[in-house]
């Protein structure tokens, strides 16, 4: 089983998106290639076909590498209903599951949930979201993840960052520290080796989600450890 605990206290926490540098018909052999370099969180997109138009991975299918792989379970649930989602993902055994405020008509009764299961939980955000969403659920969440790209787009290589990335993330820091809460900030949508030294560093953000513009799909283990060495290099200062 896998430390959470360890891997959770670490600074600048790596988490490769599944979906984006694995090949989905050799999911279980890109992993371990992941887990060899010193990867120790894995980023698993769910999505309905609806919140986006895209449902590039199932539920079969992560519960069957969930039972190949004791890595740590990072969820982005991308979906219009929730409660189905939630119920299959605590049954499979994710460790972290954060589904999106702009869909969520009973935010408070599913972090309840998915605590009462012993699954750490919280809320993610689309970009334009306002911050207001978390004002009374934040000190609940044990992680935030904030979109810097539109949901739908990762594919889309001409998809930039929002423009007023920069500003969302350093507001999003500013409330989760002024209330001297444990919550992790997760960066999702484009990030990049930059954002790593930008937010990691000075702790603004805790956890990195990394897909193609991070790391190489065709030489995967090999670019996991060169992002793993810059991490530590900047740990070192």
């Amino acid at each position: 089983m896998n430390n959470a605990s360890d891997i959770l206290n670490e600074r600048i926490i790596l988490s490769p998106s599944l979906i984006s540098v694995c090949d989905l018909c050799n999911i279980e052999a890109y992993v371990k290639e992941l887990q060899s370099a010193g990867i120790k969180m894995l980023h698993v997109d769910i999505l309905d076909g609806y919140f986006s138009p895209s449902m590039p991975l199932g539920l079969d299918t992560v519960r069957a590498l969930r039972s190949k792989t004791d890595i740590f379970f990072d969820v982005h649930l991308m979906a219009v209903k929730n409660d189905f989602f939630l119920g299959e993902l605590v049954d499979m055994g994710a460790d972290q599951i954060v589904f999106h405020a702009e869909t969520e008509t009973h935010i408070d009764k599913q972090l309840n949930y998915l605590h009462s299961h012993g699954v750490r939980a919280g809320l993610a955000l689309k970009p334009a979201t306002d911050l207001s969403v978390l004002n009374y659920a934040l000190d609940k969440c044990d992680a935030v993840l904030q979109m810097l790209i539109n949901p739908g787009f990762a594919q889309v290589k001409s998809e930039a960052q929002v423009s007023y990335a920069d500003r969302k993330v350093r507001d999003l820091h500013k409330m989760i520290s002024e209330r001297q809460l444990p919550t992790k900030l997760i960066l999702d949508g484009r990030i990049s080796p930059q954002n790593i030294r930008d937010y990691g560093p000075e702790g603004i953000a805790d956890i990195f989600v990394a897909g193609s513009t991070c790391l190489d799909k065709k030489n995967l283990a090999s670019s996991a450890k060169e992002l793993l060495a810059m991490r530590d290099n900047l740990l070192r200062g």
